[in-house]
């Protein structure tokens, strides 16, 4: 009995901190997932990464999952996240927040190889709304404020394609934030709101809710039914948003990090498809200069 105690407290801690290269340690990493989805899918779907962190970097790894893409973003700014996968307006607001908290690693490619995916308008099929135009008096809902295919670029484009604003009353009978693309999903199945917007690669089939993205975890979790919906507006191309590391973080542990997230695909699939919402390649390096754009349209919205 003493000696299983004994191993029992070697082995935690040895799990309490990990020395690196550098000379910096480390005792654990947090790891962020936004919001838009419920939080127990989004813990289910990252656990394999956790547990794959946790021994990677022999340090207590934790998953946490705030209620909206702002909780992220503000860990990661504080120092109390290490890494996340944000959306590019998510980078574009923590990199103008502070341009030392965060560096791009990572993206995810889709399985055409591109890493470009669109903001996807719907509405239920049976509401008799097809385009835009069906939706002028009705109700619009966006995700997150901080969400780029939610919010930032449907508020840019779809006004120019309207000509009117995105204020209730003008066009829409009303304009309101669900909380994130799974609410968006819900509201607009239910009935809750007329149409909305969420995200999607915009491959595959509509009716598996494409490869990847918001419609494709809905459909894998039973949500939805796509035949029960109908695509009214497609975005242009917007950049998948980067893996992101805390720039703080010790030299060994960002090149560990980097290669057990682009490696990830090719180690176990099943693990990958959870974290990339679906189909895709892999995750392949990015940098900064890919987000200037998103940057430059989350600086004219703030004005």
């Amino acid at each position: 009995m003493k000696k299983t105690i004994a191993l029992a407290l070697a082995a935690s801690t040895a799990l309490s901190t990990a020395a690196f290269a550098d000379g910096h340690a480390i005792s654990e990493f947090r790891i962020g997932i936004l919001g838009g989805e419920n939080a127990q899918d989004r813990l289910n779907n990252n656990e394999c990464l956790r547990e794959k962190t946790q021994e990677l970097l022999g340090v207590e790894t934790k998953l946490f999952a705030p209620a909206d893409y702002n909780g992220v973003i503000q860990g990661l700014l504080g120092g109390t996240i290490d890494m996340a996968w944000l959306g590019a307006s998510g980078y574009a607001k923590t990199y103008l927040s502070d341009p030392e908290a965060v560096e791009p690693i990572l993206v995810k490619v889709n399985v055409d190889g591109g890493y470009g995916y669109h903001s996807i308008g719907f509405a239920r099929k049976d509401a008799d709304i097809a385009s835009l135009d069906d939706m002028k008096g009705k109700t619009f809902g966006f995700g997150d404020p901080n969400s780029t295919s939610g919010y930032l670029i449907p508020s840019i484009e779809i006004p120019a394609q309207i000509n009117a604003t995105m204020d209730s009353g003008d066009y829409f009978g009303e304009v309101k934030f669900t909380g994130g693309h799974e609410q968006t999903i819900v509201a607009v199945n239910a009935g809750d709101v007329d149409g909305g917007v969420t995200w999607a690669d915009g491959l595959g089939d509509w009716e598996d809710g494409y490869n990847s993205g918001a419609l494709r975890r809905a459909v894998d979790s039973g949500l939805v039914d796509m035949n029960d919906l109908v695509q009214i507006w497609k975005s242009a191309p917007i950049p998948e948003g980067p893996v992101v590391l805390r720039k703080e973080l010790p030299a060994d542990v960002k090149v560990k990090m980097t290669g057990l997230v682009a490696s990830l695909a090719a180690l176990d699939y099943d693990c990958f498809y959870g974290v990339a919402a679906g189909d895709a390649k892999t995750f392949m390096p990015i940098t900064h200069d890919a987000y200037e754009v998103i940057i430059e349209a989350r600086k004219l919205k703030s004005k």
